[in-house]
């Protein structure tokens, strides 16, 4: 919101959210052979769809990337092509896997930023065997990480580590390192979303993990939201960003719609996956999902693609 001449920021309700334009960013999958090696050749060509796309691309994810079945060279390798495919075209971002350690965060985004990277996700602490952080333990921790690293960094709070990391310690740690440049937020309480925003959307960009809360954040000041649909129909996501700066606010809502539909029907019947499978039977990249997890079945594949052809995601791809 705009603070009219001669009204302070205080009398305007506090301090206002960035005005920046909104955004999409994918969680790309990582494609495999049948046989479990990594199919560079297949990741490229997908790479380049998204940039088509119009969206950006975060690399190495430890959910639609399967980045914890990934070794340290096929991590590095991930980002590496991600940089010379997508540098210059979209925003390209590493992301990596929840870290038992600060050092386990720290080698990666070093191992990024000497690639090229745009900039590194820091997840939050995830200790294991079901422990919790207390708070100065999680403090500590991205104080040790982001006083080691110099480059852009999006500090990640992320429902899957069992906690959320707290407003103050955000505020803080954005006030105090100049290079991070963002939160992803993926948690479903609506209230904590409106209190980041609050609290740091005056100087760090705002994005939610997964569609669901998309419209949400846009409406609270955000930017905009991560998606693993986009691995399938990028336009079709990238478009609810562009609707919404360009004021349309039916192709917001029917893009919108048809993401959420998208996204129910992929998660329902086996995510990343389905997703693949649905990339492959259409002639596109997506390759075999990699162990622990298998390829769904073929009556899967087929319920799934009926879906897909009744939102008419190949009409806004142009498939």
């Amino acid at each position: 919101m705009h603070v009219l001449d001669g009204e302070s920021e205080e009398a305007a309700g506090g301090p206002q959210p960035i005005s920046r334009p909104s955004s999409v960013f994918v969680i790309s999958i990582t494609p495999f052979t049948a046989d479990g090696g990594f199919d560079e050749d297949a990741y490229r060509l997908h790479l380049r769809r998204m940039a088509a796309g119009g969206v950006g691309v975060y690399v190495g994810g430890g959910g639609s990337g399967e980045g914890y079945t990934l070794d340290d060279a096929e991590a590095e390798r991930v980002v590496g092509i991600a940089v010379e495919e997508l540098r210059g075209k979209v925003p390209v971002r590493a992301m990596g896997v929840e870290p038992r350690l600060a050092g386990d965060m720290i080698r990666y985004i070093q191992m990024a930023d000497s690639l090229g990277i745009d900039a590194c996700q820091v997840y939050s602490l995830d200790q294991g065997h079901g422990h919790r952080p207390n708070e100065d333990e999680v403090e500590a921790y991205f104080t040790d990480i982001l006083s080691a690293v110099s480059s852009p960094c999006v500090i990640s709070t992320h429902q899957s580590v069992g906690y959320q990391v707290r407003i103050p310690l955000l505020t803080r740690l954005v006030e105090r390192f100049d290079h991070v440049i963002g939160i992803n937020s993926s948690h479903q309480d609506h209230g904590y979303l409106a209190r980041i925003i609050d609290a740091v959307g005056d100087r760090v960009t705002v994005h939610v993990g997964g569609p669901a809360q998309g419209l949400l954040n846009l409406s609270l000041g955000g930017q905009g939201f991560l998606t693993s649909e986009a691995n399938l129909a990028p336009a079709l996501c990238a478009s609810v960003a562009t609707a919404y700066d360009a004021g349309d606010q039916a192709t917001v809502f029917s893009s919108f719609g048809k993401v959420v539909r998208l996204s129910d029907t992929l998660y329902r019947n086996g995510g990343i996956r389905v997703t693949k499978a649905v990339l492959n039977s259409l002639g596109l990249p997506g390759g075999s999902p990699r162990k622990p997890q298998l390829p769904v079945s073929e009556q899967v594949l087929t319920k799934v693609r009926s879906e897909v052809d009744r939102l008419d995601i190949a009409g806004i791809e142009g498939w």
